[in-house]
């Protein structure tokens, strides 16, 4: 195995990626989410996912912070969601499943709100995640993708696509990241 190979494998170990994440100042923009999901008003009973969880941060704090939610992560990595799995043991509210924002493992109109953190830039094709996301949002739902911010100009022109009678628009979280938020109009 090369070094190049052995460096990029230890990069994408899940507890690894975790540790990082506060170094690369990604933890502020997790707590950004799952407040603004405590602030959303969803009724009681309602499913949110995270695509691109990652670790599993996001889910894991809403389901703490939002105990009449329903949280389920995605990632693509099975490594990140064994990772996940392990941080939320015994949490009922909060559920992980390995699979690709591009091709989504759940029906149509599954979920209330659709939030993706610091997940959007590595996905290969921003339109098809999109246009999945958007599909297993139940009609009325929301979708906001929080990410670099010049990442979320492809994610930008999906949405609109994607999302006909939706206000989209960008916000900024801080220098370096923003929110895509698709909403009704």
């Amino acid at each position: 195995m090369s070094a190049h190979a052995t460096l990029f494998g230890f990069f994408n170990h899940a507890g690894f990626y975790d540790r990082m994440s506060r170094l690369f100042g990604f933890r502020p923009v997790y707590t950004r989410a799952v407040a603004d999901v405590a602030r959303a008003g969803l009724p009681a009973g309602s499913r949110v996912l995270d695509a691109g969880t990652g670790p599993g941060r996001v889910p894991i704090a809403i389901a703490r912070d939002c105990p009449d939610l329903h949280a389920e992560g995605l990632d693509l990595s099975a490594d990140m969601i064994a990772y996940a799995r392990r941080a939320a043991a015994g949490n009922d509210r909060v559920s992980f499943t390995v699979g690709d924002v591009a091709d989504l493992p759940h029906p149509d109109g599954a979920f209330d709100l659709v939030v993706s953190t610091m997940s959007q830039h590595h996905w290969d094709d921003p339109g098809a995640g999109v246009r999945e996301l958007r599909r297993v949002l139940r009609p009325g739902g929301q979708l906001w993708i929080y990410d670099f911010r010049p990442a979320l100009r492809r994610a930008e022109i999906a949405a609109r696509a994607a999302f006909p009678g939706y206000t989209v628009r960008r916000e900024r979280v801080n220098v370096l990241v923003g929110r895509l938020v698709a909403q009704p109009a």
